[in-house]
């Protein structure tokens, strides 16, 4: 049985990482799998919005594999842990819109996880936080990096430093979620947002992630150097004419990513 499972439906990636008995926890295995998709998914002109989850009921994930962990050298253990950043990294730059469906458990890596995506909606109740320091290590696959631009330096200092666990409504008090929804509508949710920036220009979505995400650590200038970049892709696009034309004709627009 696969340790990830992806699929494709109605132009929607869905990424599920199927170790429910596990907590959906990463060992090497199936952080290798879930590279692999990412990386094909990153190509994959079908898929206009990805969402990732956790199989199960219980647990988005609960991050790394301890089990496995404890059995590892320190050489495997850097290199679990740099096949971790490395893809969550890889999630981060996807060119694709990015939907994590925190369904449980969101903990250490799993919420890193959820970091590495733009948007994250999560199940009520749902429990997640930078547990790292509990087990005297630190967020090492993008926490101490992502969390601070998220919410402040400050907060995410606290977070991180005391191991506190918090509610998926104080993520959203935070603005580390999007939304909160009972359990039994979170896919949904997930697919009615992906439904909403899927009616717009899918390579219009593409560059205006690439302009967000290459400038927001850049200076002003820069960035808007970078925007302008990202806008000229869009200049001799079919979907721009279409949507000239679809207005001209009081109907709407039919994108079709070219």
């Amino acid at each position: 049985m696969s340790n990830v499972i992806f699929n494709v439906e109605n132009h929607i990636g869905y990424v599920t990482v199927n170790r429910p008995e596990k907590l959906n926890c990463f060992n090497y295995e199936t952080l290798s799998e879930l590279q692999e998709i990412v990386n094909t998914i990153s190509y994959n002109q079908d898929v206009h919005v990805v969402i990732f989850t956790g199989a199960g009921e219980k647990a988005f994930s609960a991050g790394a594999d301890l089990k496995e962990r404890k059995t590892l050298s320190v050489t495997e253990v850097r290199r679990n842990v740099k096949a971790i950043r490395d893809v969550f990294n890889s999630i981060a730059m996807l060119p694709q819109p990015t939907i994590a469906a925190v369904n449980g458990y969101a903990l250490g890596g799993g919420f890193e996880w959820l970091l590495s995506c733009d948007f994250a909606i999560a199940a009520q109740g749902v429990t997640m936080g930078l547990t790292e320091t509990s087990w005297a290590i630190i967020p090492g696959a993008g926490g101490t990096q992502r969390l601070p631009r998220l919410i402040g330096e400050t907060k995410a200092k606290e977070l991180i430093f005391t191991a506190k666990k918090i509610a998926a409504e104080e993520a959203l008090d935070l603005g580390i979620v999007l939304k909160v929804v009972p359990s039994g509508e979170l896919i949904a949710a997930c697919q009615q947002f992906a439904a909403e920036m899927m009616k717009n220009g899918p390579i219009a979505i593409k560059q205006a992630k690439y302009a967000i995400t290459r400038g927001i650590n850049t200076d002003l200038q820069t960035g808007l150097e970078i925007e302008a970049k990202a806008y000229e892709i869009t200049i001799p696009t079919e979907d721009r004419i279409e949507a000239l034309q679809a207005f001209s004709e009081r109907r709407k627009p039919n994108f079709l990513g070219k």
